[in-house]
């Protein structure tokens, strides 16, 4: 079963610095046909613009991941993690216990692009952590690279795992799914084929008792696969 959430039903609050999209419900929007996905429960695509950003802010409880599409977004939290996230790097952290951050986008002309993501952790009460790593082009080119989970690189306190892949125009990937597992596909640059259904840039799809992902780009596509208990 393959359920899309196009890009166009997406949740929105724009500002005069920040134009948000929301999968989930999130703050002041809320859908009760979209809270979360198995543990995945935020998945939104911020712009924010140049000299712009979140001040302090609090998190707990919840595992937190960044990815970079364009610019650069700079970070500092109260763990005394600190560092400037930009594309092919993935930020994570376990806000877990409680942590206070900010983020900001340091380029004085040009906006950023970015995904926030959050997955509730395994457990609460969890030591806050950061860790920022970066992913060479040619890892993610061509094939789904595993960048984020239990036994990932980047290691998430949660049953779940990420993977992304960018392809050229007729490129193709697949992910397995294991039985008894689930997939959410995003589509974060271009256009794919999943699976046979054509997905566009910002377009999710929920995965439940299917064998695995199959990805054809119909044009240059950059595309993420949660692996789910």
């Amino acid at each position: 079963m393959i359920q899309v959430r196009p890009s166009e039903e997406r949740g929105r609050n724009k500002l005069s610095w920040l134009d948000t999209r929301f999968t989930f419900s999130f703050d002041q929007y809320y859908d009760p046909e979209h809270v979360q996905f198995r543990s995945l429960r935020v998945l939104n695509e911020d712009l924010i613009a140049p000299s712009q950003g979140f001040g302090l802010h609090p998190h707990r409880d919840m595992e937190i991941l960044t990815w970079v599409l364009e610019g650069e977004i700079k970070h500092r939290d109260s763990t005394e993690g600190e560092g400037v996230i930009r594309p092919g790097e993935l930020q994570h952290m376990s806000a877990g216990t409680g942590v206070m951050h900010s983020e900001f986008n340091p380029s004085a002309k040009n906006p950023t692009h970015l995904l926030q993501i959050w997955l509730t952790p395994e457990r609460r009460g969890l030591k806050p952590m950061y860790e920022q790593l970066a992913f060479p082009d040619k890892d993610l080119r061509g094939k789904f690279c595993h960048l984020a989970g239990p036994e990932a690189p980047v290691t998430i306190q949660q049953d779940a795992d990420l993977y992304v892949a960018r392809l050229d125009a007729g490129g193709t990937a697949a992910h397995p799914i294991v039985e008894g597992r689930h997939a959410w596909v995003q589509i974060a640059r271009g256009s794919a084929q999943v699976n046979g259904i054509q997905l566009k840039q910002g377009d999710g799809a929920a995965f439940s008792k299917e064998p695995e992902v199959r990805v054809e780009a119909g044009e240059p596509a950059e595309v993420l696969v949660f692996d789910l208990a």
